[in-house]
C-alpha cells in the first residue's frame, strides 16, 4: 500500500485548544525546577497518532525537549529536519531518535541523540525531568527528556539530518490559544484523525512534537498539592 502522504497546512483549523496560558511564574527556570520536583495529579492527553498500535511492537526512542535559559525568558530549541529524509521530511521535532543497545536509559539516549543531531554538548544540559511516553504512528515509543540548557553554546547540526535548529517563546507555546487542532480524512475509510498545530512564524509545530508540547503544557497547568 502507498505511504498516505498529506500537506497539514493546507487543513482548515477545527477549533482552539482555549486554555488560558501557564502562569509566568511557572515558565521561569526556578518555577520549572520546582514543578519537576513535586509530585502533581494530571493525565496526559489521549491522542489518535498511537490508535491501535500493539505496546509490545512499539521500538524505544527518546527526545530532548531543551528549555533554554534566555534574559528575555526561556526557550523551546527545535529543529527542522531536512527534506530528503525517508520519514518526518521537513517537520518540526525535538532532538532525539531511536535507543541503541548501549544507551542506559532513555536519558542517555536523548543526551546521546542530541550531540549527534546538532552538537548541544552535555555540559550545557541540566535535565529536570521526565513526561510521559508518547507513541508514534511510526511504531515508537518516544520517552520525553525536559531539560534546561544554559548557554551560551555553539551548536553544529548534522546536515544529513537536521536543516536547522530554532528557538520559540516557550510562553507562546505555553498557551492554550496558540494550540489548533485540526482533521484529516483517511483515505479508504480509515476515519479520521485528529491532531494539534502550534504555527510560529514561519515554522509549522504539528503531530507528536505538538502533542508532547501538550503534554508539558497539562503538566506545567496541574494544580499543586495542598
Amino acid at each position: 500500500m502507498a505511504k498516505f502522504v498529506f500537506d497539514p497546512t493546507q487543513l482548515p483549523v477545527t477549533s482552539l485548544a482555549g486554555e488560558a496560558p501557564v502562569p509566568p511564574a511557572r515558565l521561569t527556570p526556578g518555577g520549572l525546577r520546582a514543578r519537576f520536583a513535586q509530585t502533581l495529579a494530571w493525565d496526559p492527553e489521549a491522542s489518535d497518532e498511537g490508535r491501535g498500535l500493539l505496546a509490545e511492537k512499539l521500538r524505544r526512542a527518546a527526545v530532548l525537549v531543551p528549555l533554554v535559559e534566555r534574559p528575555g525568558g526561556v526557550t523551546v530549541l527545535l529543529t527542522r529536519r531536512t527534506d530528503h529524509l525517508s520519514s518526518h521530511a521537513g517537520q518540526i521535532s525535538f532532538p532525539g531518535g531511536r535507543a541503541e543497545e548501549g544507551d542506559s536509559s532513555p536519558i542517555e539516549t536523548a543526551l546521546r541523540e542530541t550531540e549527534e543531531e546538532i552538537g548541544l554538548q552535555r555540559r550545557h544540559i541540566e535535565i529536570i525531568g521526565v513526561l510521559p511516553d508518547y507513541a508514534t504512528v511510526s511504531a515508537y515509543r518516544v520517552t520525553p527528556i525536559v531539560a534546561l540548557v544554559q548557554p551560551p553554546f555553539d551548536l553544529q547540526p548534522d546536515p544529513g539530518e537536521v536543516a536547522e535548529a530554532f528557538e520559540v517563546p516557550l510562553a507562546f507555546l505555553m498557551d492554550g490559544l496558540n494550540h489548533q487542532r485540526r482533521v484529516i480524512e483517511l483515505p479508504q475509510g480509515a476515519g479520521r484523525r485528529a491532531f494539534y498545530t502550534m504555527p510560529y512564524e514561519q515554522y509549522f509545530i504539528w503531530g507528536a512534537t505538538a502533542a508532547m508540547l501538550r503534554n508539558l503544557f497539562h503538566f506545567l497547568r496541574a494544580k499543586s498539592p495542598t
